[in-house]
C-alpha cells in the first residue's frame, strides 16, 4: 500500500484474516438474529444481501478504515468530477457522463443518435430496394460487442421495433451462421471500432460489405453506418459522416454500452427503451456519489471482494443470474472486472504486494447446477457467488419461475448450512444403508458449508433495473482500482498478442518465418495440414 494509513489498515485486516475460522459464516447467524437485516442494503431498484459471507462487523469495519485510508470517496469523486484517473494514457474516465447530464458533447451524440433512430423506425431511411429495415448487425468486438450483445438478449422482446445481431470472432463460421439468416435488404449494419482499424472488426466488415454490394449493388454501402471517431476512415469504406457516431478516449470499450456503441439497443429495442436505461445506471451513479460508505453498493461489494480475494485467499467468483435473459451477463462482467482489474503493477510502477483481480466465470441458473457447481459446494477452495434474481417475470408461467427462484435461495442455502459427516451418516441409516456402505459413501457426501455468496434481487429485468446492475458493477471495479492501487482504465495485457498477430499472419501467408520456436513449429504443422509450406504464398 502506498501510506503509513493503508499499510495500518491492510495490516489490521489480514490479522482478522489469521484468526481461526475467519471464513466462517454460519456462527455470525448463529450471534446475531437480525444479521440478515444489517447486512441487507439497497440502492433504486437493487437490493444486495450481503449476509452470507464472513464479513462480521469487525472485519467490516476494518474495510472500510481501509476505504478511508485509500480515499475511495475521494477516488469516486475526481472520477465522477472528469479528473485524469487512468494516468498510463492521460485520461479521465467519463463513461458515466454517458449516460446524459449536462455534456454537451454527450446532449449531441444523444440528439443524433435519437434522430437516427427516429427516422429508421419512421421509415425515413430505407434500405436500397425502398424496403425499411428490420434488422441491425452490429459488427464489433470486445466492449464494442458484449456489453451490447447482453443488453440486447436481456431486453429485447418480439414487439420490439428491429431484431438485432452481433458480429465478433474473426472466425468467419460466425458470419456464414448470421448470413442465413439476414436479408441484404432489410439489414442495417453498424461498424463499431472508436479506430476504424481493429484487425477482427474491420475483415469482418468488409465480409459483409461485400455482401451488401454483391446483393444490392454499390447502394449497398447506404446500409451501412459506423460508431467511431476516424472518419476518413470510414469515409474511404464508403460511410459519410452523417453516418458517423462517435464517442471519446475517456470511454473504455468495456464501459461504453451507454455511449455510441449502444446504438444498436436504441434501434433494436426503441428510443424510450434506451433512455430508460440511461436513466437506470445515472441512478446508480447518484447512490455511488452520495450514500455513505457504510451503504454504498458498490463500495460494500468491492470490499466483499477483497476480503475474500486478499485476506482469505479465494482466485475467482461465480456469476449466477436466475433469469435466463442475462444469459450474458457473465461474459460482459468477465470483460469489465478481469480487463480492468488483471492488473500486477501498481500505479506507482512497482509490482504490487497482494492478489488483484480473480477469475469471473458464469451461466445462468439452473443450467450452472448441473455443470460447473460440483467445484463450488465440494472444491477444497471456496468459490464465491453473486446470485442475481429476478422476483417477478415477464412471463404467463408462474410455476416454472417458482421453481427457479426456489433453486437460487436453495444453492445459496445449500453453499452457506452445508451438510456434515454426521447428518450424512444419520439419513444413510434411516435409508437402510449398511454400516460398510455408509464408512464408504459418508465422506462423499459432506458438504462443508460456510462457502460465501452475494444475493442481488431486482422486482423485474427491465431496461431501468439492468441499467442499475450494470452501473452498480461498473463502480464496484472502479472502488477496486483504488483499494488495490492499479489503474482500472487501462488494458496494456491485450496489446501484445495484437502486435504479434501481424508476424504471424505473414508467416501464415508463407511471405515470412516469424515468431519463437514454438510458433514456428505450429506454422509449420498448419501449413503441412493446408497443403502448402513456407514461402508458398
Amino acid at each position: 500500500m502506498t501510506s503509513p494509513d493503508a499499510d495500518a489498515a491492510w495490516s489490521a485486516l489480514l490479522a482478522l484474516a489469521r484468526r481461526p475460522g475467519a471464513g466462517a459464516i454460519r456462527p455470525l447467524f448463529a450471534a446475531d438474529a437480525d444479521r440478515a437485516a444489517r447486512f441487507t442494503h439497497r440502492a433504486g431498484d437493487v437490493l444486495l444481501d450481503g449476509s452470507r459471507t464472513s464479513v462480521s462487523a469487525e472485519v467490516l469495519a476494518a474495510l472500510l478504515d481501509l476505504a478511508r485510508a485509500r480515499d475511495v470517496a475521494g477516488f469516486r469523486d475526481r472520477m465522477l468530477g472528469g479528473a485524469v484517473v487512468n494516468p498510463t494514457e492521460g485520461r479521465a474516465a467519463l463513461h458515466a457522463a454517458q449516460r446524459g447530464g449536462g455534456d454537451p458533447a454527450v446532449r449531441d451524440t444523444l440528439a443524433r443518435m435519437a434522430g437516427f433512430v427516429a427516422a429508421v423506425h419512421g421509415g425515413a431511411i430505407l434500405g436500397a430496394t425502398g424496403a425499411r429495415f428490420t434488422d441491425v448487425l452490429n459488427i464489433g468486438i470486445g466492449g464494442s460487442d458484449l456489453g451490447p450483445a447482453m443488453v440486447a438478449r436481456a431486453l429485447w422482446t418480439p414487439g420490439a421495433p428491429m431484431r438485432a445481431h452481433y458480429l465478433a470472432n474473426v472466425d468467419a463460421h460466425a458470419w456464414e451462421a448470421l448470413r442465413a439468416r439476414l436479408d441484404p435488404a432489410r439489414t442495417l449494419v453498424l461498424v463499431a471500432s472508436k479506430t476504424f482499424t481493429t484487425q477482427e472488426t474491420m475483415t469482418n466488415a468488409a465480409l459483409v460489405r461485400t455482401w451488401l454490394v454483391g446483393a444490392l449493388g454499390e447502394a449497398g454501402t447506404g446500409h451501412l453506418a459506423a460508431l467511431s471517431t476516424n472518419l476518413p476512415a470510414a469515409a474511404e469504406f464508403g460511410i459519410p459522416a452523417e453516418r458517423v457516431f462517435g464517442f471519446a478516449d475517456t470511454v473504455g470499450g468495456r464501459f461504453s454500452l451507454w455511449s455510441a456503441i449502444g446504438l444498436s439497443l436504441a434501434l433494436a429495442l426503441g428510443w424510450p427503451a434506451f433512455e430508460s436505461l440511461l436513466a437506470g445506471a445515472r441512478g446508480m451513479d447518484e447512490h455511488f456519489a452520495a450514500a455513505p460508505l457504510h451503504e454504498n453498493l458498490p463500495l460494500l461489494l468491492a470490499l466483499t471482494e477483497l476480503w475474500h480475494v486478499d485476506a482469505l485467499g479465494y482466485p475467482a467468483r461465480a456469476v449466477l443470474p436466475y433469469d435466463e435473459r442475462l444469459a450474458r451477463f457473465p461474459a460482459h462482467l468477465q470483460q469489465l472486472e478481469m480487463e480492468s482489474l488483471g492488473k500486477a503493477v501498481g500505479l506507482d510502477g512497482a509490482a504490487v504486494g497482494h492478489a488483484t483481480g480473480p477469475v469471473v466465470f458464469g451461466e445462468p441458473g439452473t443450467n450452472a447446477q448441473h455443470s460447473f457447481m460440483q467445484l463450488i459446494h465440494q472444491g477444497p477452495t471456496p468459490v464465491p457467488v453473486d446470485f442475481i434474481l429476478v422476483a417477478n417475470p415477464d412471463h404467463p408461467h408462474a410455476d416454472s419461475h417458482r421453481k427457479l427462484l426456489a433453486n437460487g435461495l436453495a444453492q445459496a442455502e445449500a453453499l452457506l448450512v452445508g451438510k456434515s459427516l454426521d447428518q450424512v451418516r444419520a439419513e444413510m441409516q434411516a435409508a437402510g444403508a449398511d454400516a460398510a456402505r455408509i464408512d464408504a459413501i459418508a465422506p462423499h457426501r459432506v458438504f462443508t458449508g460456510d462457502r460465501p455468496s452475494n444475493l442481488i434481487l431486482v422486482p423485474r429485468l427491465t431496461p431501468a433495473t439492468l441499467g442499475q446492475l450494470v452501473a452498480l458493477y461498473e463502480h464496484k471495479v472502479a472502488c477496486l482500482g483504488a483499494l488495490w492501487g492499479i489503474n482500472p482504465f487501462d488494458q496494456w495485457g491485450v496489446e501484445l498478442g495484437k502486435v504479434l498477430a501481424g508476424g504471424t499472419l505473414a508467416a501464415l501467408e508463407g511471405r515470412t518465418v516469424a515468431g519463437d520456436a514454438a510458433t514456428r513449429a505450429s506454422i509449420a504443422e498448419i501449413l503441412r495440414l493446408q497443403g502448402r509450406s513456407a514461402g508458398a504464398g
